[in-house]
């Protein structure tokens, strides 16, 4: 592949800006495709929920070459990120590489690159490239259950969408709101509308642990899910000497540090007084993603303006005079307003039924190498499908492991020993999780997943500078290590399709 060849992405969300970025300034021409009217993917005006808010604070969530404004805050809100991403598209002149408004709806492979169907306000058209990278996020297909008894429900005047629809809190303003799930986004929609909602109701199936900013002195989220110290206490499937000693002889040690980190978290959310303690211990945050608590959650359950319905689903909706849920555990609750955040379906629909089987094993994981390349689909990469707590400075590593691909400075291993890594791993992710992270997620791996694409870069993060990171958290002002781009490896390149896909 040539600096000629031309790089299309779908989604422009910070993993698709990254992207671009990157390879544009790697001489590549650059397409990015996406169907909402702005950039920002998840912090998109179309998308953006009421409480919506950056998880990390602005030292740890934004791009290493350009800094948050001064008179942003520590942590954003929807708006205001979204504004930090067009302030990017600025800076590095993306905007007329964007192609908003227009939503690939069909990418077939050709023996040349990707033919592609993009609908946009004057219709379907069709466009190539030699290199598509999909970008669309793993929160890009929402989820929305099926319950028996809708019709009754609605005829009553109830209404039940996913979270991603819910723009404003006008819809809730006086009206009985239930919320299902327990993750993030739930939490920060139950605790926006129970400040105008005539009751809001949290309906979770299974409680997580949500763990406090900062949970004393020298506690924090981003110290314990950031740094090499916090991550070691995890025990990734790959691990260097400190973290084989905490994990093996030190074990005791390690127990004892996450019993403290989950008493800490018990005592600064009140959880026992509130009935909100998880059943299942601390350390079971290394099955998945790990939520931050939502400011404010706590304290309007604590008020009686907030209800937390735990270890319940809904069975049914209904209507007994007014709309209802009736819940499994017996209950019956007014449920003007459904609100569902029950998370989002990963999936590329815009590709053909053949590309997608290639791309994912039998229970749907896709077999991504380092959650970008798939071994078996040429001329096809992916960014973003690492979800993380450092998914920004992981978005921006992956773009230049990306560029170093398609200019062939990365020596990869085949396609049948790329396979057997991703067995490997695979495996372990289901024996940890029993499944349910469709093969992407690195959950609390986030530091080891950022080191292996570096040292497939050869720019490992310096001694001193890893050392520092045991102690706090590893940032996007780290990243000055990518520096330039590094001369060709291969003194005979090859097409990128050679060396890591197999053809058919």
């Amino acid at each position: 592949m040539t600096s000629r060849s031309r790089v299309a992405i779908v989604g422009a969300g910070i993993a698709g800006l990254a992207c671009a970025k990157v390879l544009r300034q790697e001489g590549f021409p650059v397409e990015v495709f996406d169907r909402a009217p702005d950039v920002g993917g998840v912090w998109s005006a179309t998308r953006r929920y009421p409480g919506l808010r950056a998880q990390n604070s602005s030292r740890t969530y934004r791009f290493s070459d350009l800094p948050m404004p001064e008179d942003f805050p520590d942590r954003l809100d929807g708006a205001q990120m979204q504004s930090y991403l067009e302030s990017y598209v600025r800076r590095f002149d993306l905007g007329h590489a964007l192609r908003l408004n227009t939503e690939v709806v069909a990418a077939d492979p050709v023996d040349s690159g990707w033919l592609l169907e993009a609908r946009d306000g004057t219709g379907v058209h069709r466009t190539s490239c030699d290199h598509l990278i999909i970008a669309n996020g793993v929160h890009s297909d929402p989820l929305v259950p099926e319950f028996t008894g809708s019709d009754d429900f609605h005829r009553a005047g109830g209404q039940m969408g996913h979270s991603s629809l819910l723009s404003d809190l006008a819809a809730a303003r006086g009206r009985n709101v239930v919320v299902v799930g327990y993750g993030t986004a739930a939490c920060e929609i139950a605790e926006a509308v129970s400040h105008v909602a005539a009751s809001t109701t949290v309906v979770a199936r299974r409680l997580r642990w949500k763990l406090p900013r900062r949970a004393g002195r020298f506690l924090d989220a981003e110290r314990l899910l950031q740094s090499r110290f916090g991550e070691s206490h995890f025990g990734y499937r790959q691990q260097r000497r400190p973290e084989k000693f905490l994990n093996g002889p030190a074990r005791s040690v390690r127990d004892s540090n996450l019993d403290l980190v989950q008493e800490r978290t018990i005592r600064s959310l009140h959880l026992r007084e509130l009935e909100l303690v998880p059943d299942e211990p601390f350390g079971t945050v290394a099955h998945g993603t790990v939520d931050l608590a939502v400011d404010g959650f706590t304290e309007q359950v604590w008020a009686g303006r907030l209800t937390v319905v735990r270890d319940t689903t809904i069975s049914a909706l209904g209507a007994e005079k007014v709309p209802v849920a009736h819940l499994s555990d017996g209950q019956t609750i007014p449920a003007d307003l459904v609100i569902c955040a029950t998370g989002y379906q990963q999936r590329v629909p815009f590709l053909t039924p053949f590309v997608q089987r290639r791309l994912t094993d039998d229970e749907g994981n896709f077999r991504l190498y380092r959650q970008i390349l798939p071994p078996t689909v040429p001329r096809l990469s992916f960014a973003g499908y690492g979800g993380s707590a450092l998914s920004a400075v992981a978005a921006e590593v992956g773009a230049h492991w990306t560029a170093a691909l398609l200019t062939h400075r990365l020596d990869l291993p085949g396609p049948t020993a790329m396979g057997e890594a991703l067995d490997e791993r695979l495996s372990w992710l289901a024996e940890r999780t029993g499944g349910g992270t469709h093969g992407t997620e690195t959950g609390p791996f986030g530091v080891h997943h950022i080191d292996e694409l570096l040292a497939d870069l050869h720019a490992e993060f310096p001694a001193r500078q890893r050392f520092a990171q045991w102690f706090r958290p590893v940032t996007p002002d780290d990243l000055k290590v990518i520096g330039a781009p590094k001369p060709e490896l291969n003194t005979q390149p090859r097409p990128v399709d050679q060396v890591a896909a197999v053809q058919h």
